[in-house]
């Protein structure tokens, strides 16, 4: 099945999800604006969904889906069955222990996530009331990951892809229906985070049925392919969830930082998760498969091959869509967001750190690519090494970024008192936060690229200096039309809401066609995208 045909599947799916994700960010900014309440609630979602990244998106599935693989090509059915009932009752278990110790000790996850509040007992004690219901969202999406696991080996993607949709869709309700009927409003996104997680476990499990592969969870710590998959699991968390690692981390440090920090970085990490899952996530989610398939049947050229093709397009995405986010940052904020209770203020301090991350977008991209190249072999240790050097890389440079911002915007008023009551009242530290994210992720991709060549996994084909040189001279056409639309149109807060909407769509139509069209001026096609 042609990967560029999958890829375009999952994108399609996973789009729906995030344009809807972006609805409800919108739904939320408009409701609720930008405050402590919302920091609180931005936190206690952000920890259950790290641990989902890394127990869904990262290490479990890049340690499942290789075997899973592997004993559907070289097992019986009843096999592979068999597997899948030990692998998610081991999980399961494992995932509810964790759940009770979410629940129970929320108050002692949130000192250590999110430690700035514990001055603000209001906030520390919302937080923690919100954890107790966001936990449990953690078990569900994880069950549901694993399902989509088996689906994905089966290269049917669309139904995982389009799963989110749901969690999306109890949000706006919670944001727009049951936040009013609430004493306490915020309590009404923990909830349906959670009711989220339960639908889109049950809207997996027909699926299963159908692939005769749904059966009821089994313990099975001693099975021989589930300790294989934990084996793989356990080094790779850091390894292939090293961007949510980073993003955890600037919760932390951000809790030290002027209220409403937390729910900035929230807004743009999920405004960067747009080209990001689309075609990101999606192009790993579909490689790893076929890399996995090929490294089976030790078929070298078609592992190269596809690796190969993986890396071209993931750069032909995610170069032109980083330039476009961080000169369009302040546009698309105000279009998106600014209304209701969310400020010109707001605007001004999402798309500081949202230019700031997106430069970062490539590497991000390029390593959901490069990843799989390692896990496809079951090599956990290569990516784990990386991620950790770039992981410990991204918190000294948190340190020295936002410490450096904090000189440099340190005014007269700002001198007295204690450090920590001057640093939270300096608007924008944030954004050395994101930049941190942004330049660690280059460290990670340098050193996977790297490991690479050392051990000879990859090998370039040919036409690389053709598909470079094509691809700088669209973007300089992007670019160019953006810089022209934004010299001609400025001041975007003062704008009307259908202005805005008429200008940006303008902007990103015309870079959109000036893109394409120097691309194809310069020779490609697309068959140069098909890989099998």
């Amino acid at each position: 099945m042609s990967m560029l045909r999958s890829m375009l599947s999952f994108s399609a799916m996973t789009f729906i999800s995030r344009i809807l994700g972006l609805l409800r960010d919108m739904a939320i900014s408009s409701v609720f604006g930008v405050s402590a309440a919302t920091d609180a609630f931005w936190v206690a979602f952000r920890i259950p969904n790290f641990l989902r990244r890394l127990f869904a998106e990262g290490a479990f599935s890049t340690a499942f889906v290789p075997i899973i693989t592997e004993v559907k090509q070289t097992q019986s059915h009843a096999a592979l069955r068999e597997l899948i009932s030990r692998t998610a009752g081991t999980l399961g278990a494992v995932l509810l222990l964790v759940t009770a110790l979410g629940v129970f000790g929320a108050e002692w996850v949130t000192e250590i996530f999110s430690p700035g509040a514990i001055e603000q007992p209001e906030k520390f004690q919302l937080t923690s009331n919100l954890l107790r219901i966001t936990f449990p969202f953690l078990l569900f999406v994880s069950l549901t990951a694993l399902s989509g696991g088996v689906l994905n080996s089966f290269n049917r993607f669309a139904l995982a892809a389009i799963t989110p949709v749901i969690l999306n869709l109890c949000m706006i309700a919670g944001a727009l229906w049951l936040a009013p009927r609430l004493q306490v409003p915020i309590m009404a996104l923990a909830w349906s985070v959670l009711v989220a997680g339960i639908l889109q476990l049950l809207l997996q499990l027909p699926a299963l049925r159908r692939l005769n592969l749904l059966s009821l969870p089994r313990w099975g710590w001693s099975h021989p392919d589930v300790r294989r998959i934990l084996k793989l699991m356990i080094p790779s968390l850091f390894g292939s969830s090293i961007m949510q690692v980073n993003l955890l981390l600037d919760t932390l440090i951000a809790s030290f930082l002027i209220s409403g920090s937390q729910t900035w970085l929230s807004q743009t990490d999920r405004l960067l998760e747009l080209p990001l899952g689309v075609f990101g996530v999606a192009l790993g989610t579909v490689i790893l498969p076929s890399l996995s398939r090929h490294h089976v049947s030790t078929d070298r050229d078609g592992f190269a091959k596809a690796l190969d093709w993986g890396l071209r397009t993931a750069l032909l995405i995610s170069l032109p869509a980083m330039l476009a986010l961080v000169l369009l940052a302040k546009p698309i904020i105000a279009t998106l967001f600014l209304h209701g209770a969310f400020k010109p203020h707001d605007v001004e301090m999402t798309a500081l750190s949202l230019s700031a991350l997106s430069l970062g977008l490539p590497a991000f991209a390029l390593v959901k690519v490069l990843a799989p190249a390692f896990y496809s072999r079951q090599d956990t240790t290569t990516p784990v090494r990386a991620g950790v050097a770039a992981m410990v890389a991204n918190m000294a440079m948190n340190f020295l970024f936002v410490g450096t911002l904090f000189l440099c915007w340190r005014g007269p008023a700002n001198q007295s008192g204690a450090l920590l009551a001057q640093i939270q009242a300096i608007p924008g530290l944030h954004a050395g936060l994101a930049l941190a994210s942004a330049l660690a992720s280059y460290l990670n991709l340098w050193l996977l690229w790297r490991a690479l060549g050392r051990d000879g996994i990859f090998v370039s084909q040919p036409g690389w200096a053709s598909h470079s040189l094509r691809l700088l001279a669209a973007c300089a056409a992007l670019v160019s039309v953006l810089l022209l639309g934004l010299w001609c149109w400025q001041d975007w807060p003062a704008m009307a809401v259908a202005m805005r909407v008429f200008r940006l769509g303008v902007l990103i139509a015309g870079a959109g066609m000036a893109f394409v069209a120097t691309l194809f001026a310069c020779g490609f096609r697309l068959r140069d995208l098909h890989a099998h």
